[in-house]
C-alpha cells in the first residue's frame, strides 16, 4: 500500500499546485501537503480514501459538469474529535487540507463508536453518499451551501436542508474525544470552514462532497 508523506508549503505554492498537478501513475506515493492541521493517516483510513478516490474519479470523467481537480472526502469510521474532513487533489493525488467536522446527533448509537446514518427527514442522521455542492446563502449558521444529494442514500439532502456550514463550537484542533453534533450537516471549524469557502467560491464548477463509511 502507498504511503503518504506530509509536507508543510507555502499556501502560494499550495493554490498553484491545483493547476500544475499533473496525474499520479499507481507506483508513486501519496503526498499530503497542508496548510494547517497536519495530522497522520492511519493506514486502513488511507485506503479507504484512495478506494473513494478511484469511484469519484471514475464518477467525476463520465460527468464534466463537476470540478475535475478538487474532491472533498468525509471518512465516517474515523472519530468525530480527529481530521476527517479530508480537500483532495484529484490531478496528483495529494491532501491539501484536512479538519475536523460534526455528524448528525440522529447517527449515534448505543453500541458505540458504531454509527447509523438515514435519508429520513427528522431523522437527525448524516446520510451517506455523494453530493454535489451548490450555491450558497445566508442562513442561521451564515453563508453556508446548499447540498444535492447523488443517490438513493442521500436523495433528500436538500429537502431535509442539509446543507454545509461552519459552527462556533466545532474545535479547530485535533481532540482525544468526539465533538458536538449537528442536525445532520457536515459542520465544520469556523477557521477551517474560511478555507473551504475559498475553494468552494472560486471553483468553476460543482465540486463533488464524498461522505462514506
Amino acid at each position: 500500500m502507498r504511503k503518504i508523506f506530509y509536507i508543510l508549503i507555502p499556501i502560494g505554492i499550495l493554490l498553484s499546485s491545483f493547476k500544475k498537478g499533473l496525474p499520479n501513475p499507481e507506483n508513486k506515493t501519496l503526498e499530503i501537503s497542508s496548510v494547517a492541521n497536519v495530522s497522520t493517516m492511519a493506514p486502513e483510513t488511507e485506503q479507504r480514501l484512495l478506494e473513494r478516490v478511484k469511484i469519484i474519479k471514475e464518477f467525476i470523467s463520465k460527468n464534466p459538469k463537476y470540478n475535475t481537480e478538487l474532491a472533498f472526502f468525509i471518512d465516517m469510521r474515523v472519530m468525530s474529535g480527529k481530521n476527517r474532513f479530508i480537500v483532495y487533489n484529484l490531478k496528483n493525488d495529494s491532501i491539501v487540507d484536512q479538519g475536523l467536522v460534526a455528524h448528525g446527533i440522529g447517527s449515534e448509537t448505543d453500541n458505540k463508536p458504531e454509527l447509523k446514518f438515514s435519508n429520513n427527514n427528522s431523522s437527525f442522521c448524516t446520510a451517506l453518499g455523494k453530493y454535489s455542492i451548490g450555491s450558497n446563502y445566508m442562513g442561521q449558521y451564515g453563508k453556508s451551501y446548499k447540498l444535492y444529494g447523488l443517490e438513493p442514500t442521500n436523495s433528500n439532502a436538500f429537502a431535509r436542508s442539509i446543507v454545509l456550514h461552519k459552527y462556533h463550537q466545532v474545535p479547530y484542533e485535533e481532540q482525544n474525544r468526539p465533538i458536538c453534533h449537528s442536525m445532520g450537516c457536515p459542520m465544520l471549524n469556523e477557521i477551517y470552514y474560511t478555507r473551504i469557502e475559498k475553494l468552494i467560491d472560486n471553483s468553476k464548477r460543482n465540486i463533488i462532497l464524498d461522505i462514506y463509511y
